[in-house]
């Protein structure tokens, strides 16, 4: 495969990964096989997809300004727990068996498309009034957020998806909102795993060019979309692709 092709494909898969991480934060289900099929090892197309996600912050933070206007302090709250679950998670990753990473990802895969699900079709309160966490709540609250930090750290193309399912069952915002303090943190927690990263494991940053321009255009899209198209329907879609993509990696570490 030439060079050109190469690029051109990373260029299209970004543009569909970037999408799909700043609607629903599941990029793997693109980004991530595309890696693989490219030859890249498990590890490293991991580390690889999370230097490219930086794009898709960008331009997922560029075009949501909107929704993050007046939560600035809950962002802040749930940005800052994640990122120090995430420097445990991207310690985890760079020491860990390559092997052990290969067998783990299919059911973190799996259970985010289950947390998805579960979040689609749970009966929905009204909400009328903002109402305090009891404390105990909010003490469990952040451990929660805390344990996605790591699973940010250690499993970037897929992370967002469960950190988006945990807040939408967490916090009381509409979906918009949301997303937009998911993509704010998915973008924190990546900027600080891909420095730990770089020093610890190997990331063909050749390729998170061509990669991370098509999801800096697929993540300021991300926003605009979910203003305009019917939600529940594209994150059902998406929530039965990652049951597949599971099954499809779990079919390759387990053969």
């Amino acid at each position: 495969m030439s060079l050109f092709v190469m690029v051109l494909i990373l260029f299209v898969a970004g543009i569909a990964a970037g999408l799909l991480a700043s609607i629903a934060g599941l990029a793997s289900l693109v980004s991530y096989p595309t890696l693989l099929a490219l030859g890249v090892p498990a590890v490293s197309a991991n580390t690889t997809n999370t230097a490219a996600l930086i794009f898709t912050g960008i331009g997922s933070l560029m075009s949501s300004t909107k929704e993050l206007k007046g939560n600035g302090k809950v962002t802040l709250q749930v940005a800052s727990t994640a990122l120090i679950g995430s420097v445990f998670g991207a310690l985890i990753l760079a020491f860990a068996p390559a092997k052990t990473f290969e067998r783990v990802v299919p059911f973190l895969i799996f259970g985010a498309g289950a947390l998805m699900l579960w979040t689609q079709f749970k009966k929905k309160k009204v909400i009328t009034a903002t109402v305090p966490h009891h404390p105990v709540q909010n003490v469990f609250r952040y451990i929660a957020i805390f344990l996605v930090g790591i699973y940010i750290g250690y499993f970037g193309a897929s992370a967002g998806m469960i950190l988006l399912a945990i807040l939408l069952a967490m916090l009381q915002k509409n979906f918009a909102v949301t997303n937009a303090i998911k993509n704010f943190t998915s973008f924190s927690a990546n900027v600080l795993s891909l420095v730990i990263y770089a020093f610890t494991t190997k990331i063909y940053w050749w390729m998170v060019i061509p990669l991370g321009l098509g999801m800096f255009i697929g993540g300021y899209s991300g926003p605009v979309v979910i203003r305009h198209v019917p939600v529940q329907p594209v994150r059902t879609v998406i929530a039965f692709a990652a049951f597949g993509l599971a099954g499809y990696l779990f079919w390759q570490s387990y053969r």
